[in-house]
């Protein structure tokens, strides 16, 4: 059987989840991840923070950022490979970049630490660089493998906290520009009040608007998010 065709860069990585789209990273930490993707033997790196914080952007980021200077990438949303990380991870032993987003799904499955465990050595031994998540560090995961929370406490970690309103404003600014849509103050305020703070949520709502508003031949006002929107 005939291998698979890669993706092209855009489609695997979406554009929005770039490293130069991230809106208020705490100080050094976009250098540290772009360094660990395109540098060869840079610290490996820990994020921690609640959901919604951006951890997953970073992750995507940093695997578009490997390939873009041609170094071999895999993200990895570990929930999907919970009882068979064994078989998951051996699949990407010859990559350059290896993101594992989301350790929380399987703290505590002593099979799955172990196999990440495994994994952490060889990619050591390889000189694999590898990225993890998690909402909480290390010390607070419910790991049933001491020596897995050893190996993850040697990573350079890096804590993201939740954005406030102003950069909400800014994230939703940001990713409207990038799709060619003006979003007034006025048009942010309202979708923040009306439509939650989540920010997965509100950009999803940027592809329905820019949908909407080419449609409609109409800018994107209050009113217009009213019709489009009101009923959400």
């Amino acid at each position: 059987m005939s291998p698979a065709p890669q993706l092209p860069l855009a489609l695997r990585y979406p554009p929005d989840q770039r490293l130069e789209a991230f809106v208020a990273a705490p100080d050094g930490a976009l250098a540290q991840v772009r360094a660990l993707a395109e540098v060869a033997q840079s610290d490996w790196l820990y994020l921690a923070g609640p959901a919604g914080v951006g951890k997953t952007h970073l992750a995507l980021a940093a695997c578009a950022a490997a390939e873009a200077v041609g170094r071999s990438a895999a993200y990895v949303p570990v929930r999907a490979a919970a009882g068979r990380m064994r078989d998951a991870l051996e699949a990407f032993d010859t990559h350059a970049l290896v993101a594992l987003d989301g350790l929380d799904a399987i703290a505590g499955e002593r099979e799955d630490e172990v196999a990440l465990f495994d994994f952490h050595n060889r990619a050591r031994s390889a000189g694999i660089a590898v990225l993890y998540t998690a909402t909480v560090s290390p010390d607070a995961l419910t790991l049933a493998l001491p020596d897995l929370r050893s190996r993850l406490q040697q990573c350079t970690r890096i804590v993201l906290a939740p954005l406030d309103d102003a950069g909400r404003r800014d994230v939703l600014r940001d990713r409207a520009q990038r799709r060619g849509l003006m979003l007034d103050d006025a048009a942010i305020d309202w979708l923040l009040r009306r439509q939650g703070r989540d920010l997965a949520t509100l950009t999803g709502l940027l592809d329905v608007l820019d949908r909407a508003s080419l449609a409609a031949q109409r800018r994107i006002t209050v009113p217009f998010l009213k019709e489009t929107l009101g009923a959400r």
